[in-house]
């Protein structure tokens, strides 16, 4: 699949806790959690899958979904699956994909990164990871070889709940009130972006 100036295989399903706990579950559960709670206060929400059967369609896919639709924000729900002993959340910005072609987002991007870092970790109390490649700061990276921020034409992020990987980040995501108060941090984070961001 096209990644923004190379390819790549396409990515459905994701990690899982040692538990057996699977990313695409807690994905799908906090974004509709998230989606609820913006929708009630009369943002539109646009999911890129309508329910969490089989596996989800490819990142491009995805990107053309926010796309088409004109997002004023595209955010992108994960948790990571980095080494046991990393833990902490972090949200991860755009740099200028190798073919250009989402170098108009990049720093409107960068602004939604922290107010989402902000709202996140102050809703769920996560530690803000230190251990990703391409860190800018404590719970930021930025990154061009994701193909969902490489080939986004509005502003775009995405956010790595945790570490699934991790005993004690484990326990957080297996939670469903854990899960609810990181809706809450995303849903925040768009609110923030959306009332301070010229669109």
């Amino acid at each position: 699949m096209p990644a923004g100036g190379f390819t790549k295989p396409c990515n459905t399903t994701g990690t899982a806790t040692d538990g057996g706990y699977p990313e695409h579950a807690f994905a799908f559960d906090v974004a509709l959690r998230a989606a609820e709670l913006l929708r009630h206060e009369g943002v539109t929400v646009v999911l890129t899958r309508p329910d969490d059967s089989g596996v989800g369609p490819c990142v491009d896919a995805r990107a053309a979904v926010a796309n088409d639709a004109g997002a004023d924000l595209a955010v992108s729900i994960h948790a990571d699956g980095a080494a046991a002993d990393a833990r902490g959340f972090h949200v991860i910005t755009p740099a200028v994909a190798p073919d250009g072609g989402n170098a108009s987002i990049v720093e409107i991007s960068a602004r939604a990164a922290l107010d989402l870092r902000a709202a996140f970790g102050a809703a769920t109390g996560q530690a803000p990871a230190t251990y990703p490649g391409g860190l800018l700061e404590p719970g930021l990276t930025r990154r061009d070889d994701l193909a969902g921020l490489n080939l986004a034409r509005v502003p775009a992020v995405f956010i790595e709940c945790a570490n699934m990987r991790n005993a004690t980040d484990a326990a957080a995501v297996v939670d469903a009130s854990w899960r609810q108060r990181a809706a809450e941090g995303i849903a925040d984070g768009v609110r923030v972006f959306l009332a301070t961001s010229p669109r």
